[in-house]
């Protein structure tokens, strides 16, 4: 298994037979707004453009995954991504929630069920709630979700999605056992109330649960996230792990074996 990080939670799992999307924000740089007014410095969004090897990743890919969309979650899914998988008609797996959604852009969409192992590409995906935001800014923010995915021949992968550490989470980590496990480690926050994703010591956390290889994402791409890709580090320096935690570059190809 290979893995493509494009910007942000956006990226490209890579098998022997497939090339999955996960959560396109594929958008020019700065061609969306900010998503914080006040409590960050109002910058457009994305911060970033898409890596030079983005393009031609995409060119082939066959499945597509979208964590949540709905409410205004561009990051994850943005117009130019929806026109993307909706001109080539990716196949689609959502949360059963954002399938009508997603089916009024023109999407063609495989609807999950929560907490259900259900067959994926001759493996396995499981949809695993999570909850984007600590305390009653969740409820702003909807609920989305991470997957649980096993392709035969390959590593295990959890991609956790826009979470605070929850007891879900947390299950996942210790019953399931993912070989590798994505974290979004930029911790968001919105003008009011608390982060809508994983602090610091909560990612370390989610870390030294894990079984297996962390890898952070969600990082310097947007005005509300201010994590950087040095403080996780640092953070990882600091509880030991950063042998066991991994931050990569937009645009980066990572082989699983070489983590």
């Amino acid at each position: 298994m290979r893995l493509h990080f494009l910007r942000n939670a956006s990226l490209i799992v890579i098998s022997d037979d497939h090339k999955i999307l996960v959560d396109p924000m594929l958008a020019d740089k700065g061609a969306l707004p900010p998503f914080s007014l006040f409590r960050h410095e109002p910058i457009r969004n994305p911060l970033v453009p898409l890596p030079a090897n983005a393009m031609s990743s995409l060119a082939d890919v066959d499945t597509a995954l979208i964590t949540h969309c709905q409410r205004g979650h561009a990051d994850h899914l943005d117009r130019r991504g929806a026109r993307f998988l909706a001109r080539k008609r990716i196949p689609t797996y959502c949360r059963s929630a954002d399938q009508n959604h997603l089916r009024k852009r023109g999407i063609d969409t495989y609807p999950l069920a929560t907490l259900e192992r259900q067959t994926f590409l001759g493996g396995f995906i499981t949809e695993i709630p999570a909850r984007h935001g600590h305390g009653w800014i969740s409820l702003v923010m909807g609920l989305g979700a991470g997957y649980f995915i096993e392709l035969p021949g390959e590593p295990s992968l959890y991609i956790a999605g826009d979470t605070v550490l929850t007891d879900h989470v947390r299950r996942v980590l210790s019953e399931l056992k993912p070989d590798i496990a994505i974290v979004a480690a930029g911790n968001a926050s919105v003008d009011l109330g608390n982060p809508i994703l994983m602090t610091l010591e909560e990612v370390m956390e989610f870390a030294s649960l894990a079984p297996g290889r962390v890898i952070a994402n969600h990082l310097e791409a947007l005005n509300h996230c201010p994590v950087t890709r040095l403080q996780v580090y640092e953070a990882a320096q600091r509880a030991g792990l950063e042998a066991k935690i991994y931050i990569p570059d937009d645009g980066e190809i990572l082989e699983i074996g070489s983590v």
